[in-house]
């Protein structure tokens, strides 16, 4: 969704600010989060949730599921196919050779080769499987140099110049530069010196957060993914070939993403072999699943990466294009279980200020980008967010955790329950979608360990939950996603019929026909202990409340088909109507739509009238009708009409839009002098006089 459309949904009154401020003192004092109406849940659930949750900007639909945006591509990769690094001695030249044939140069490989001629050494510093060893073997190449030897990084920085006894070429690659363990001028320039007493050359790797300080280095920054596919693809079929070849969709698309250089080399050689006939191109478009599913494989099951940046790639899944830091911080407290289950005698080592931030987005191919963070308060501006380059890796990496790592399950498991219970939206609502992606790999156990404990628990935020979780599940189309919701629903459990009912109200935009119905079948359940004494008291029912939010949310989203609907139950469906009038009701209450100053039922009506649509209007019109002749909801509803007519003060196409609207009411005597009487009494109030309420009445001919 566009950050204009996050505003309008994350735009809150100053009145609504002030609710939650006091809302906030009551969960501090009973320790609970307070009931969120329905229209907020939407809200953060459009704002905050996953791209599959969608925007609900056209109201008959949750919006659009597909098409994913790919920013710069910061992180590149280069260099031709790396092969494991041989531990000490020579190189290999068959290696060699290889790497010739496929490497192509660039601006940071011109550069270091430049230092390496002049100084004898250089320092390449750049990520890891991004071809920066293929660089170091072919900048000695460039260089002429014949023999090549591979060095073992030494235990003390001091000892190197021992290890280089002869003329030759030599990589040291992953030395270890830190804060702790620094690489001084001092120690370069004995390298320097021994170097060129036997006229050797000598290229380093390190990682980009090396601390360097003042020590001179090279940013490698490699050739473009186009261009090494190009260096592999065109010796085995001709330049003539390769513009067909990169016009294809596959192709296309295979350049969008980001991989290595290994990835890159095995999809050429799929590329030749589609060019030889040998297989077709479905088959070379599936290769970028496959290279995804063996990087997160590779990434779960190899001793590198560490534990930790296990725990935060996982929760980068979770939270893909989410802030950083809300990233970061949450995927501590997921290392901290996982450490538990692997080492649980030892405490878990959290280094306070020793991550790369860099160094974490190019492990996970991730992107970080500055953009407003959608907030209750409105949208904050310079968030630094990070994302997959490949949206294919989050539900991925989530199902490969769930399903194939199940000693890693109770950790995941428990850590997603307490994102439940986090105070902010985005945490939240993200657990929920965490569940939901879990139930498409396995139902059963994502619904036993996440959902139903949600749904189960006694405090309505965790309902809210499960309801988002199943929403979103519905979304994903998880098989029998739908019949927990009927079943839910129209059930026994307290709880679980709240959460089906939200989880209703959410999904109507996409399934207003069977969650209309599933909402009629709720409401013709005989009412509970609890109903039947809320109304001895004539209080509201709880469950009454659930059931017209999800109304509301059906009638502001969908509007037009569900009216109709509920205009024809009202007059023939006595169990329907009371949930239909206080849904409307609130309805009316709401003061700002997402594309319009006016309220959105006032704004619904405008359009209808303006568009000639007299089924709307009058539907509209009847509902309206119903609500001041029935004595619960007339006092609100006058209310509401007087709110209405203060606004036109300053409005006149809130004016415009009043006096169609009155003029359909005023066709009975008793509406008449309702109408009228509301009228008067806002134009001659003494606190503040009304002009819009003088013009109406003339204009009604009420006066």
């Amino acid at each position: 969704m566009s950050q204009e459309e996050a505003a309008a949904g994350a735009a809150k009154p100053a009145d609504e600010a002030a609710q939650d401020g006091e809302q906030q003192k009551q969960e501090d004092a009973t320790g609970e989060q307070p009931r969120q109406e329905a229209w907020a849940a939407r809200r953060d659930l459009i704002a905050h949730g996953p791209d599959f949750v969608s925007t609900l900007v056209t109201r008959d639909q949750f919006g659009q599921t597909g098409g994913t945006h790919f920013g710069d591509q910061h992180f590149h990769l280069g260099g031709g196919a790396e092969t494991p690094r041989t531990l000490s001695g020579p190189v290999p030249q068959s290696e060699i050779d290889e790497l010739a044939d496929v490497f192509r140069g660039c601006d940071s490989f011109d550069e270091a080769l430049a230092r390496l001629r002049n100084d004898r050494l250089v320092i390449l510093s750049g990520g890891r499987e991004t071809g920066r060893r293929s660089a170091a073997l072919m900048l000695l190449r460039r260089l002429g140099v014949d023999r090549m030897r591979s060095l073992v990084p030494p235990a003390s920085l001091s000892a190197l110049p021992d290890q280089l006894d002869t003329s030759a070429g030599y990589v040291l690659c992953d030395l270890a530069v830190s804060r702790n363990r620094p690489l001084r001028e001092a120690q370069l320039l004995a390298l320097c010196e021994q170097l060129e007493r036997i006229r050797a050359h000598l290229v380093i790797t390190v990682e980009p957060s090396a601390a360097l300080d003042d020590i001179r280095s090279v940013r490698w920054e490699p050739p473009s993914a186009e261009d090494m596919l190009h260096a592999h693809v065109t010796p085995a079929t001709g330049e003539s070939a390769w513009p067909d070849l990169c016009g294809l969709t596959a192709v296309k698309e295979f350049l969008t993403r980001s991989h290595r250089p290994r990835e890159i080399k095995e999809f050429a050689l799929r590329l030749v072999a589609h060019h030889r006939g040998e297989i077709a191109e479905p088959e070379l478009a599936s290769f970028g699943e496959t290279a995804v599913a063996t990087r997160v494989f590779r990434w779960l099951t190899q001793e590198k990466p560490e534990l930790r940046d296990k725990a935060f790639l996982v929760s980068l899944a979770v939270f893909d294009k989410a802030p950083y830091a809300v990233t970061a911080e949450l995927a501590d407290g997921l290392f901290v279980r996982l450490h538990k289950i692997q080492e649980p005698g030892l405490p878990p080592p959290i280094p306070v200020f020793g991550s790369s931030r860099e160094e974490r987005l190019r492990l996970a191919h991730a992107d970080g980008y500055v953009t407003a963070e959608v907030t209750e308060w409105g949208p904050l501006e310079g968030r630094f967010c990070a994302r997959f380059r490949d949206e294919r890796t989050a539900p991925m990496l989530l199902e490969e955790v769930w399903n194939l790592h199940p000693s890693a399950r109770p950790a995941f498991a428990e850590w997603i329950r307490k994102l439940a219970d986090d105070r902010r939206p985005l945490v939240r609502t993200r657990a929920a979608s965490a569940a939901a992606l879990l139930a498409t790999a396995d139902l059963s156990s994502a619904m036993a360990h996440l959902i139903e404990p949600w749904a189960d628990g006694r405090k309505p935020h965790a309902w809210l939950t499960a309801a988002n979780a199943l929403t979103m599940a519905e979304l994903l189309k998880v098989p029998t996603a739908s019949r927990i919701l009927h079943d839910w629903c129209t059930g026994d459990a307290e709880s679980r019929r709240w959460t089906a009912i939200r989880a209703y109200g959410l999904l109507g935009p996409v399934h207003h026909r069977e969650t209309l119905a599933a909402l009629v079948d709720a409401m013709h359940r005989p009412p509970s202990a609890e109903a039947e004494s809320s109304q001895e008291n004539e209080e509201v029912p709880e469950e009454a409340r659930q059931l017209a939010d999800a109304l509301e949310l059906l009638l502001l989203a969908v509007r037009d088909p569900v009216l109709a609907t509920l205009t024809e139950l009202l007059r023939t469906d006595r169990a329907v109507r009371p949930h239909a009038l206080l849904a409307f009701l609130h309805a009316c209450k709401q003061t700002k739509d997402d594309d319009s100053d006016r309220p959105p039922v006032l704004d619904w009506y405008a359009r209808a009238a303006a568009a000639e649509d007299p089924a709307a209007a009058r539907h509209l019109a009847v509902f309206w009708d119903a609500l001041l002749t029935d004595r619960t909801h007339n006092p609100q509803a006058l209310g509401i009409l007087r709110g209405w007519v203060r606004r036109a003060d300053d409005d006149p196409e809130s004016e415009a839009a009043l006096a169609a609207l009155l003029g359909a009411l005023v066709t009975t005597p008793t509406n008449q002098r309702r109408v009228s009487h509301l009228l008067r009494a806002v134009r001659d109030s003494k606190a503040a006089s009304s002009p819009a309420a003088d013009r109406l009445l003339k204009r009604l001919s009420l006066d």
